[in-house]
C-alpha cells in the first residue's frame, strides 16, 4: 500500500485527489491539509512514518517559499510531486532544484496523477511534458556560475544601491565592484540571459533567488 499525503490550500483539489486515490486498491491518503507545517505537525503528533509520496501544490497561501516547502518534505523523508498549473517556470525550477521528483499539471487526467504517484513511489523521477516545458521555458535554469563576490555585488546593486555604496558596504574598491558587475553581465550573456540594464540585472537576481521578488510579481 502506497501512503500518500496531499498538501494543497484548495480543498476542492484535495477532495478530488482523495476520491481518486480511494478508487484504487493500492493508494491510501494518510494526510490531507493546506500547508507543509500542518503535515509536519501531524507527523509529530501521530508519530506516523513519512508518507511514501507527498503531492504538493506549487504555491501555497501561508507565506512559505517553494524551496522551504520542498526542502522540509525531502529532509523529512518523503519524495515530492509538484501538482501545479505549471505556468510559473521560475517556481517550478525552484522546486526541482530543491529536490522535487517531478511535476504534474493540474490539467492532467487523474489517471496520469495516479501513475505519477506510482512512479515516484517506486523511486523513479518523473519524465513528463510539464517538467520539460517548465525547464525549457525557464531562462533562469541556465546557471551563470557567479562567484561568491559577484553574487554579493549583484545582490546589493540590483536591490538599488549605487555602485559606490556597494563597494563601501563590501569593503572593496569602486573599481573592483565595477569590474564584478561587468563580469556578471558577461556571464549572463554567455548563458543566454543578457542583462544590459540595471532593471535586467534585478530580474536576473530575482530569477536566481538573490533578491526577493517584488509583491505582485510573477
Amino acid at each position: 500500500m502506497i501512503r500518500v499525503a496531499l498538501i494543497d490550500d484548495h480543498e476542492s483539489v484535495r477532495l478530488g485527489l482523495e476520491a481518486a486515490c480511494s478508487r484504487t486498491d493500492h493508494l491510501r491518503v494518510v494526510f490531507s491539509g493546506d500547508s507543509v507545517a500542518a503535515y509536519l505537525d501531524w507527523r509529530t503528533l501521530t508519530q506516523e512514518n513519512p508518507a511514501d509520496v507527498v503531492v504538493l501544490d506549487l504555491m501555497l497561501g501561508d507565506g512559505a517559499t517553494v524551496t522551504e516547502n520542498v526542502t522540509r518534505l525531502v529532509h523529512d523523508g518523503s519524495p515530492v510531486i509538484i501538482h501545479s498549473v505549471a505556468d510559473r517556470p521560475a517556481a517550478v525550477r525552484e522546486a526541482l532544484v530543491a529536490g522535487a521528483a517531478g511535476v504534474v499539471s493540474k490539467a492532467s487526467r487523474i489517471d496520469d496523477v495516479i501513475a505519477a504517484i506510482d512512479t515516484v513511489a517506486r523511486g523513479h523521477a518523473l519524465d513528463n511534458v510539464e517538467w520539460a516545458s517548465a525547464v525549457d521555458g525557464d531562462r533562469a535554469f541556465a546557471d551563470a556560475q557567479l562567484s561568491s563576490r559577484e553574487r554579493d555585488v549583484l545582490r546589493l546593486y540590483a536591490a538599488g544601491l549605487p555602485l559606490k555604496t556597494v563597494a563601501e558596504r563590501l569593503g572593496v574598491a569602486y573599481s573592483t565592484a565595477k569590474e564584478n558587475i561587468t563580469r556578471v553581465r558577461v556571464k549572463y550573456v554567455e548563458v543566454g540571459r543578457p542583462a544590459p540594464t540595471k532593471v535586467d540585472l534585478l530580474r536576473r537576481a530575482m530569477e536566481d533567488g538573490l533578491v526577493a521578488e517584488e509583491p505582485g510579481g510573477s
